[in-house]
């Protein structure tokens, strides 16, 4: 089973998966382009992750989703287990949403272009003028229930284990004084972990919506507080 699963990626899965990742980069680009980038921004992205997840045969199961009202705009932070957390996210949270990304990411072929064109959040860590810059860019984005994915550890894990978040979310959440809602995903780092060269590996997949974390007020202090709610609610799941 291994060896035909294998197969089916290298002759039908992979393929497919480059072609509708260029598909998906000239479609989000030129859409934003001629108008309503809120639209283009995001539905054609959300298409290519679902049919990412399906593409390698992968069970998923989403819980949580009652949790969230489409009106209100959000701080979604997640656990990063590996490659296929992007599409998860994407494919299944089921919210019009940005990414806070790396400067670096800018210089990817074709999906540079396209996060920059559906109004991604790239983070300029350069001075203080740019982080101000970068919050003045996201308050403009982040309305009328359009919200914000990050993944505060800032990198995939090497061993499985979630690492310490990093603030800059938390900080936004607290300046704009937004819910922060956290995600936990697991399966992920069994499927393409930051370790892996080669193919695929089948097993399941669950993102897991937990209740969104008011503000608490603004201030260091509140903001550490969510951080570390945020932080110990996705653990809990994990540890389950």
């Amino acid at each position: 089973m291994k060896v035909l699963y294998c197969l089916y990626q290298l002759i039908i899965a992979l393929p497919l998966m480059l072609v509708s990742t260029i598909l998906t980069a000239l479609i989000t680009s030129i859409g934003c382009l001629l108008g309503n980038g809120h639209f283009w921004g995001y539905y054609p992205a959300k298409i290519w992750g679902w049919f990412t997840i399906h593409l390698f045969l992968l069970p998923i199961k989403v819980r949580g989703h009652e949790h969230i009202d489409k009106h209100t705009s959000y701080v979604f932070v997640a656990n990063h287990q590996g490659a296929f957390d992007i599409f998860i996210v994407l494919g299944f949270l089921g919210r019009n949403f940005k990414w806070m990304l790396k400067q670096s990411l800018r210089r990817a072929p074709f999906i540079g272009r396209a996060c920059h064109d559906a109004g991604y959040i790239f983070v300029d860590k350069s001075g203080p003028k740019k982080i101000k810059e970068t919050i003045d860019r996201a308050s403009r984005i982040l309305q009328g229930g359009t919200s914000l994915v990050v993944f505060p550890e800032g990198s995939r894990t090497y061993d499985g284990q979630m690492i310490a978040f990093k603030k800059g979310a938390f900080q936004l959440a607290d300046q704009l004084q937004m819910p922060v809602v956290p995600l936990t995903i697991t399966g992920s780092f069994e499927v393409y972990p930051r370790t892996h060269k080669g193919f695929v590996r089948f097993h399941p997949l669950t993102l897991t919506i937990h209740k969104p974390i008011p503000p608490k007020g603004e201030g260091v202090d509140n903001m550490k507080a969510t951080l570390d709610e945020a932080y110990n609610v996705i653990q809990g799941e994990l540890s389950k």
